[in-house]
């Protein structure tokens, strides 16, 4: 008797190694829930809890530079693991699912945004526009190596971030797609906004809003592929 196959023609193992693979898909998948959250909130906790930082004003990476600096660190770090973990995840799952022509590249892409948020966090900026208190308001004059690396890490992090998000789109169903392509844009227009050097209240809560449209799209992602994930696996994936 032949053995059952999955979509791409591969044979499909058994139903213990099927439910292991399956498990193990499907909680790599759950960092894509959890990691938008856990970031928000920490990031919040520490943001209304700082002398002298400001929402309108500041980006959290600031508080990598202030008194207790080590929290936003580990926060970018802990943070950009679970997109990796979750990464992982959609590269399991679409390989099974055999969903079209983003199923290779659009999960690396979301995973070099996680490796870009664990740099962020490993390379500190330098304090600016006021923060920590007692620094001179404004960008500050001159720029360190970790200030360097944490720009090098989170630019190309959140490009990644934003064609990955484009290219999943051509493996997703078509609201979801939509979904995914507004993402990729509205994030990259407010990373350009950003990026500019603007420090206005429009600019700054404006990235605020594509970050949490960012996680939100992340969970929905890795929510979605998780309901799909099948109860076999085919063999070797």
């Amino acid at each position: 008797m032949s053995r059952p196959t999955g979509p791409s023609g591969s044979p499909l193992v058994g139903r213990g190694d099927a439910d292991r693979h399956a498990a193990v898909t499907r909680s790599l998948l759950g960092y894509g829930l959890v990691a938008g959250p856990f970031y928000v909130v920490v990031g919040l906790a520490q943001a209304l809890t700082r002398d002298g930082f400001d929402l309108t004003r500041h980006e959290l990476s600031l508080l990598a530079a202030g008194p207790w600096g080590w929290i936003q660190i580990a926060n970018l770090v802990l943070t950009g693991l679970m997109v990796l973990a979750a990464a992982v995840g959609m590269a399991h799952a679409l390989r099974v699912l055999g969903s079209g022509p983003g199923t290779t590249w659009g999960p690396r892409l979301v995973g070099a945004y996680g490796v870009g948020m664990v740099g962020a966090g490993v390379f500190v900026v330098d304090p600016g526009n006021g923060y920590p208190p007692g620094t001179p308001d404004g960008p500050a004059t001159t720029v360190s190596i970790g200030s360097l690396g944490h720009l090098v890490f989170g630019g190309l992090g959140f490009l990644c971030l934003v064609a990955g998000a484009l290219v999943l789109a051509r493996s997703q169903r078509p609201g979801l797609a939509w979904f995914s392509r507004l993402t990729g844009v509205l994030f990259l227009v407010a990373f350009a906004s950003l990026a500019s050097g603007s420090a206005s209240p429009a600019v700054v809560l404006g990235f605020w809003a594509a970050l949490l449209l960012v996680w939100v799209w992340l969970a929905v992602v890795s929510l979605d592929l998780y309901r799909r994930t099948p109860l076999l696996t085919p063999a070797g994936t």
